[in-house]
Formats: structure tokens, C-alpha cells, sequence
């Protein structure tokens, strides 16, 4: 299987090179191939050649996001392998109810913990946060739980936390006032509106948009780029979900990030190169310093 099959086509490469900080390499339609080289469901992609087709449109570094144990010590080893590839481990907030109903959630969060110190390769804890829309009330204790462990290791570590925030922007902002905002931290995927965007931003967070930015019907997500500060914004793709248009629908990869740039750079009245050279800045300062860029 090759790139023409079932992928978008490649964008043009943007005039300078940009960061993915938030990607799932480690999903089916990457990595989790047979011995026998076909695809076990998915998209069979090396990442050799995901990073090489990202590279080759200028998408230089990734991170790459755990969100159970089995990916966050996958993240870990991955990140030690390529020097364009840094690690964030965590356990996604709808896996906190599931282990705890198992009586396996400390277990996991003393892992998470560990993996969190193993390495300058390891810049964040994340994604942690909450989600309403998948895990309902019975749920929800748990998930705090587990949230607030996770901000406590990575003020613990001195890694940045990245939030999954997913219909519980209130309650988000409550935690992080209550336990206390880490030096670093982003709100992953961003799905508020301007005034949501105003308070994250008041309290030192990075905001990251992903292709549904793009969206028809995420004008919300528009203005909350228009009034967050050219030095918050980071970009990403959430791979392989959340493709950017024209190719909604489609599985997602690091490649296609110029097109949510060129978007977002026109809906922030900012040069392509303007925006990419920010992102790259910016992720540098959310991540806690450079890593090697793929040539």
C-alpha cells in the first residue's frame, strides 16, 4: 500500500517549517501493521515515510501523543528513535473511568508518572483533561481524578500539560485554578469560543488549532483565533482525525497541515510565513525548548 491509496493529495510545502504538536502515529493507519507488511484495518504507513512526507512539505518536528499506557511507552520509544519526534504521555481522560472500575487507575498514573521522568524526549504530560461527551456522570469523578494527577506530574517534571477539553470548558479552567496553572500548557485541539479563548490565554496557555478551524460550521473557533495573540497559537492535525477541507472525511497526517496554516494565516490577517514562523517559535516555548528538526 502505498501514499495514492486512500490519502489526500499533498499540499504545497509551506515557506518554512511549522510543528504538529499533536499527533497519533501510533494509530492503525500509521503503524500497526502485520508481520507480513498489510495493514491490520487501516492505512498502512511506516513512520519513516509519515515523517518523511511531512518533512517534504515543511512539517519539521512532531509530537507524538499518548493516550492509554500502551501508547504513552509506544510515544516513549518512538521519540528515543527519532530525533524529530518528541513524547507526551497520559492516560485520555475517557480511559480514567475504565481503569478505575478495573481498580487500575493508580497503577496507570504511577506509570504515567514514570514515563513522564525518563527523558528529556518526554516534554509533556497529556492528553489528560475531560470529556463530557463521551463519558457521562458516573464517569466523571474519575476523570477529575485523573486530571488532577496529571497536572501534578507534569508540574512535578517540569513538562507541559496538554488538555483535552471536550464539552467541559468550565470545569477545565476550574481545575487548572484550583491545583494551579504548570508553566507550559496547551489547550489541545481547541473548541471554544473567543471568550473561552480570552481566559485560557489570561491563565498562560498555548492554544492549538486543528483542521476544524476549516470547518463550515466552527465559525466559533475562527474568532477564538482572531483574539488569541500571534504568540500563543500552535497548529495541528490530531492525526488521523479532524482533516482539514477540502478533504474532511478523509484520514488525516502531518503532511496536511499547510492547509489549516494557509487557512488559519488568512483568518488571522497574517503572512503564511508570518504564521509559520510563530507557530515554530511558539512551539518551541510550549514544549520546553527546540529538538532536531528532520532534513
Amino acid at each position: 500500500m502505498t501514499w495514492t491509496d486512500g490519502w489526500p493529495a499533498t499540499p504545497d510545502a509551506l515557506p518554512s517549517p511549522v510543528v504538529d504538536n499533536h499527533c497519533h502515529l501510533d494509530h492503525r493507519a500509521y503503524s500497526k501493521a502485520s508481520s507480513d507488511g498489510q495493514s491490520e484495518g487501516g492505512l498502512l504507513i511506516p513512520v519513516d515515510e509519515a515523517l518523511d512526507r511531512a518533512a517534504a512539505v515543511n512539517v519539521t518536528r512532531i509530537v507524538q501523543v499518548g493516550c492509554d499506557l500502551e501508547g504513552s511507552r509506544w510515544a516513549v520509544e518512538t521519540a528515543a528513535a527519532y530525533d524529530s519526534v518528541v513524547a507526551a504521555v497520559a492516560l485520555h481522560p475517557n480511559e480514567a473511568p475504565l481503569l478505575a472500575a478495573a481498580g487500575e487507575l493508580d497503577a496507570a498514573l504511577a506509570e504515567i508518572d514514570r514515563l513522564a521522568g525518563s527523558g528529556d524526549h518526554v516534554r509533556a504530560v497529556g492528553e489528560t483533561g475531560l470529556d463530557y461527551f463521551r463519558t457521562g456522570e458516573d464517569g466523571r469523578e474519575a476523570q477529575h481524578a485523573s486530571f488532577r494527577e496529571h497536572v501534578r506530574i507534569a508540574k512535578r517534571h517540569d513538562k507541559t500539560l496538554v488538555i483535552h477539553d471536550r464539552d467541559a470548558h468550565d470545569d477545565v479552567l476550574a481545575v487548572i485554578d484550583d491545583e494551579g496553572a504548570p508553566d507550559r500548557w496547551v489547550m489541545h485541539c481547541f473548541s471554544g469560543n473567543a471568550d473561552f479563548a480570552r481566559a485560557c490565554v489570561e491563565r498562560g496557555a498555548h492554544l492549538s488549532f486543528a483542521g476544524t478551524v476549516t470547518f463550515k460550521n466552527a465559525e466559533n473557533l475562527r474568532e477564538a483565533l482572531r483574539v488569541t495573540p500571534t504568540d500563543r497559537i500552535l497548529v495541528e492535525t490530531d492525526a488521523p482525525f479532524l482533516t482539514p477541507v477540502p478533504h474532511r472525511g478523509q484520514p488525516n497526517a502531518s503532511f496536511l497541515i499547510p492547509l489549516t496554516v494557509r487557512f488559519m494565516a488568512e483568518m488571522a490577517g497574517l503572512s503564511v510565513e508570518d504564521l509559520c514562523r510563530a507557530i515554530d517559535e511558539n512551539t518551541d516555548r510550549a514544549f520546553g525548548g527546540a529538538w532536531a528538526q528532520r532534513i
